[in-house]
């Protein structure tokens, strides 16, 4: 009896979603740490569980200390914090666990969402699946099981799901106007940013719906078919949402060209879908110390801009399928443009891959494509150029496994790698036995394990001692005030802090472990 031959892609996409599973499984006992965005919106959800009003995050007041300050927090979509807590609600496990189960599920829904939409665009059910490969080995899909990225996550899961409703979609209709109303609310409420895909992906529907029709009145008609569902989506995101506080791009510092202002959106096939950003450590926001000056830095950045550019040509004309195209250009185009004026205008919006990561999955299945068509030699090089970035992508999640796994954890299961485990424990301690208190603490995370008081994070305080004071100053007098600072932040950091805080004097100190100091005044 002839032996039973599995298809390659079956293989493929069976040995990725066991990978997902058995990181998703050591995710569920070595939870991920909680920073920047995320970690800021779990503060709105902390203040939720403690009565306030939805998405709103209440605060000591900077003006008067004993009374709170309570804002509709608009900078952030609610889906980071309100997917994982879901989890929790139905599960009862803890937040860091809500979390793994968030980021498992997450994985697997973007990996099935973008294969299907690779197979519908004409991609073979091979490259569709080494397409996965691909993905898989970028940094940006371990991400989440050493910091989970909130919103960044949750657009994965949905990114490709999208863009096949884009691409089933071949006539007007109620399925057409409902597709369109409801995936701009739930894009939104994964991530915000969601929104200039939003417009980009219906602009590619509404080509689509256009191809043969020479009429113009069919041509508008599409346009309206399309545009006013959308327009009423976005109108009641701004209305009940946007309008109601700040945002990345309500925050402007003026105009300002420079040389990274369009190359690195240029730059975001390469930068992004080859990981050469997180290669380099970060060309224009390093992490931790860079590895180029800002000289090298740009070129690099030039240098991959035109090389980015030279790569989105040579599949444009190698790729024979006209969706995939239209796609591949009209998002590649919407990110140059988007992004570019958000950097001229010094929107609060970081310079960071991340931002782009649907140009890096759009690359990947006409990559493949290429590749395929290269010699031996050349499959072979290309070969070794993804085993060095999946290298690097599993040194860093390993690398983070051991650090979540080693460092200290609190009531919501998260890992806390800025503080060690006495001085955390010291803290819940007093949370549990006390009401009437106000920690001062430097981070977002730590807060998240105060149930019972008030918080205040701070922002850390770098070496050069650059900051606004403003941001830090708070007035008056609400009670006993607890400031738990590193202990290197002795002299002129401790001193900038504690002077911040005028209503209180005569600070008692303790060392709450050979790390972190406690500063107490009543």
């Amino acid at each position: 009896m002839a032996e039973k031959k599995y298809p390659t892609y079956k293989i493929i996409i069976a040995i990725i979603g066991i990978g997902v599973l058995i990181m998703g499984i050591m995710l569920f006992f070595i939870p991920p740490a909680v920073s920047g965005d995320p970690s800021q919106a779990f503060q709105v959800l902390r203040s939720m569980k403690s009565g306030s009003s939805f998405n709103n995050l209440v605060s000591p007041d900077q003006s008067d200390i004993s009374k709170t300050y309570s804002q509709f927090y608009t900078w952030w979509s609610p889906g980071q914090y309100l997917v994982p807590y879901f989890f929790t609600l139905i599960t009862g496990l803890n937040l860091g666990k809500g979390i793994a189960l968030t980021v498992t599920i997450a994985e697997l829904c973007g990996l099935a969402g973008w294969y299907c939409f690779f197979k519908k665009i004409g991609f073979s059910q091979n490259i569709a699946a080494i397409s996965l490969v691909f993905i898989f080995c970028q940094e940006a899909f371990m991400a989440p099981y050493v910091y989970y990225n909130g919103g960044e996550i949750l657009l994965f899961s949905f990114e490709g799901w999208f863009l096949y409703g884009c691409l089933t979609l071949k006539k007007p209709g109620l399925k057409l106007v409902l597709f369109v109303l409801l995936s701009g609310f739930a894009g939104f409420f994964l991530k915000s940013s969601f929104l200039w895909m939003y417009g980009a992906g219906l602009f590619c529907l509404w080509v689509r719906l256009s191809t043969n029709r020479k009429s113009i009145t069919d041509l508008i008609k599409n346009a309206l078919w399309t545009g006013i569902p959308a327009a009423l989506s976005v109108a009641i995101i701004y209305i009940l949402y946007i309008s109601k506080g700040e945002s990345p791009a309500s925050v402007s510092y003026g105009f300002k060209l420079t040389a990274e202002t369009f190359s690195y959106p240029l730059a975001s096939p390469l930068l992004s879908g080859f990981s050469i950003d997180e290669l380099c450590n970060g060309l224009i926001e390093p992490i931790g110390k860079p590895l180029f000056n800002s000289v090298w830095s740009d070129i690099i950045l030039i240098f991959s801009a035109l090389l980015s550019v030279l790569l989105i040509l040579t599949i444009i004309r190698q790729v024979p399928n006209n969706n995939y195209r239209l796609f591949l250009v009209v998002f590649y185009v919407s990110a140059v443009l988007f992004f570019g004026y958000s950097y001229w205008h010094q929107l609060d919006i970081s310079m960071e891959p991340r931002h782009f990561r649907v140009i890096a999955i759009l690359i990947a299945p006409g990559v493949i494509y290429l590749v395929a068509g290269f010699r031996a030699g050349y499959k072979f090089l290309f070969a070794i150029v993804l085993t060095g970035i999946a290298y690097n992508s599993f040194s860093y999640l390993i690398q983070g496994y051991s650090v979540n796994r080693k460092v200290p954890k609190g009531i919501t299961g998260i890992a806390q790698p800025n503080i060690d485990q006495t001085s955390l424990n010291e803290i819940m301690k007093l949370d549990k036995e006390n009401r009437n208190l106000t920690f001062v603490l430097i981070g977002d995370d730590i807060g998240l394990e105060i149930l019972h008081n008030r918080i205040i994070p701070l922002q850390p305080i770098g070496d050069d001692l650059k900051i606004d004071t403003g941001d830090y100053k708070y007035v008056g007098h609400a009670g006993p005030l607890y400031i738990v600072l590193p202990v290197d932040y002795k002299g002129l950091r401790e001193k900038m802090i504690l002077e911040s805080f005028p209503g209180y004097s005569g600070f008692n100190e303790s060392m709450m472990s050979p790390y972190y100091v406690l500063y107490s005044a009543k």
